[in-house]
């Protein structure tokens, strides 16, 4: 049989959730005169960074590198004035609580590595949204039924059964740069309230 969908509408459910997973990205970066030297550093200087990461209570599983690079840098090509290294890690700190001092912990231990450290970009995250969703399809289902209503309302015609569901996530947040985040000096990074979103496209024919 032939399902007929008389009218097609998106609902949009949205709930608040705090987040309790900071993604931290830092690494090191150091310049040398020749390419041997600013490897060897920045490799001491990542190991630093590893040993205070784990000292701030992140788990080295917690640890990803994201960044290795090694090339020359030129005063007037060809001519080189310096080798520059860098390497670029990931880390996870779970557990970051409502106002962030776990997260300020770590930031600042990063911070302390030396000269050499680099602090490239925070996000927070949800560690599991499930119940935030739960909510948000409620929301967007009880949203897609009210205009469903209205637009039957409108034909002059009585709203039947639902004959279609599909649902459509909106993409996830960018990180945000640490300069973007920290507005003065000393300011603490704040994980906020994200909002947890979710559209539901929903199929209705007439009675």
């Amino acid at each position: 049989m032939d399902i007929t969908v008389d009218i097609t509408v998106v609902g949009e459910g949205s709930v608040l959730a705090a987040p309790d997973t900071l993604r931290l990205y830092a690494g090191v970066e150091v310049r040398r005169s020749s390419a041997a030297d600013a490897f060897e550093a920045a490799r001491a200087a990542a190991a630093r960074l590893a040993e205070a990461l784990g000292r701030a209570g992140v788990a080295a599983r917690d640890v990803t590198t994201v960044e290795l690079s090694l090339g020359p840098e030129y005063e007037a090509y060809p001519k080189v004035a310096a080798y520059r290294a860098a390497q670029g890690v990931e880390a996870v700190v779970r557990d970051v609580g409502p106002y962030a001092g776990r997260a300020d912990h770590v930031i600042d231990t990063v911070a302390g590595v030396g000269e050499e450290a680099r602090l490239n970009g925070v996000a927070f995250e949800l560690s599991d949204p499930a119940a935030a969703l739960a909510e948000a399809r409620e929301r967007a289902f009880r949203d897609a039924a009210a205009k469903a209503a209205q637009y039957a309302a409108l034909a002059g015609r009585p709203l039947g059964r639902v004959v279609s569901v599909s649902e459509l996530r909106e993409a996830p947040p960018q990180p945000m740069r640490a300069a973007a985040m920290v507005a003065e000096a000393g300011a603490s990074v704040s994980p906020g309230m994200r909002p947890v979103t979710v559209f539901v496209e929903v199929g209705y024919d007439f009675a």
